[in-house]
């Protein structure tokens, strides 16, 4: 089975002072729990302070995102290299950088062919919006996401999924452990054996994002579908966010 894996997003927040106590607390209050993968991802200018204050311990950095070219006259973007010479890990086809900059599944499938060749461990995210739950078309949609963002991805080392209904983000309504089951279990899984196998699919971390925090990550844990968290707004608070990861650790570890 895959190994447990907690991801902290904080997108675009934190001051530098900010980010070097936010990483200096959680690095400090996660001893290297054992059995479980810790990443950070905080925005770009603040990479090399979250690595400094996390150096020594077991937790991992992640960028938000990469450009799938090694250099050019691409003004704003950070190349696939600069990413890997620093992080081991990068969040690609977050549902924001769909809405916002109409990234589509094909440049999602550049940037994760690109990550992978160049050794970081890509986190695919993927999730329907409101509508198209409500019209019944969730499955369909994720499914669909999966198998354009990972066309001609041979092997899934490295790879984790993380599953963000667009409707739970950042609306402090997460999905029910009801419906995580039905889409993780249902077609996540299902579309992964169909490429890869059930083998080499059972080693893929499926995460849950969408509104997690430290009173309901346990639900989601809790469902032999899900082996992680991918966590926004409370990855921001050193102590909730080491709390997800112990208890993560607790249910996914036990006897």
């Amino acid at each position: 089975m895959s190994k447990p894996l907690v991801v902290g997003n904080w997108k675009m927040n934190s001051s530098l002072r900010e980010a070097r106590t936010l990483a200096k607390e959680i690095s400090e209050t996660l001893d290297d729990p054992k059995g479980i993968d810790i990443v950070l991802c905080p925005p770009y200018p603040y990479l090399f302070t979250v690595k400094n204050e996390i150096e020594g311990s077991s937790i991992r950095l992640g960028a938000q995102n990469l450009y799938w070219e090694e250099r050019g006259a691409f003004t704003g973007e950070v190349s696939v290299t600069m990413v890997a010479e620093i992080c081991q890990y990068v969040i690609v086809g977050h549902s924001e950088r769909r809405q916002h900059f109409s990234e589509t599944d094909e440049i999602v499938n550049r940037k994760i062919a690109v990550a992978i060749n160049f050794g970081l461990f890509p986190i695919l995210c993927v999730g329907e919006n409101l509508t198209q739950r409500e019209n019944g078309e969730a499955s369909t949609v994720v499914s669909r996401q999966i198998q354009a963002g990972l066309a001609g991805i041979e092997s899934p080392e490295g790879l984790a999924i993380a599953y963000e209904p667009i409707w739970a983000i950042g609306t402090g309504v997460p999905a029910t452990p009801e419906i995580v089951s039905e889409v993780m279990a249902g077609s996540i899984t299902n579309t992964l054996k169909g490429i890869y196998g059930k083998d080499r699919t059972d080693e893929i971390p499926l995460l849950y994002g969408g509104s997690v925090t430290a009173e309901n990550v346990e639900a989601f844990v809790t469902l032999d579908c899900v082996s992680g968290a991918l966590v926004g707004g409370a990855s921001l608070r050193s102590n909730e966010f080491s709390d997800i990861v112990l208890i993560t650790s607790r249910v996914k570890t036990s006897d």
